[in-house]
């Protein structure tokens, strides 16, 4: 882990760096399984961040004046959102164009936000196609 990541994960208070631990290793787990040898980790607005040179910037983040829910953030200048709502529906529920909400206490859809993790770390090469080739 990123010594700067490491740092902000010991400010979250447990529960919450737990889930998002499983977030991050969701994210790691879809860029090996797409074949993504080089994901940057790093913190970008005080927030993890993940990209691949194939994709568009992921980041997640708590915010206590939020306390029971966290965000996945994408590139508000995509597709992403779009395609995920077109594609998803009501499975996730959306901020405007550029985050996922999570409430704390819900399980993830793993396969269904794996998908998208997966659009985004490709992105680069995908935005040409129609629904990101979904």
């Amino acid at each position: 882990m990123d010594v700067s990541v490491q740092q902000k994960f010991a400010t979250y208070p447990t529960e919450v760096a737990v889930v998002l631990n499983q977030v991050r290793e969701l994210i790691f787990y879809v860029a090996e399984q797409d074949g993504i040898t080089e994901l940057e980790e790093t913190l970008k607005w005080g927030e993890p961040s993940y990209i691949a040179k194939s994709g568009s910037t992921i980041r997640f983040d708590y915010k206590e004046k939020a306390p029971q829910q966290f965000c996945i953030y994408f590139n508000c200048k995509t597709k992403l959102i779009d395609t995920f709502k077109e594609l998803y529906g009501d499975t996730f529920v959306y901020q405007g164009n550029r985050a996922l909400v999570f409430e704390l206490e819900q399980a993830l859809p793993n396969k269904e936000l794996a998908h998208c993790l997966s659009l985004a770390l490709r992105y680069k090469k995908i935005k040409h196609l129609p629904m990101l080739g979904a």
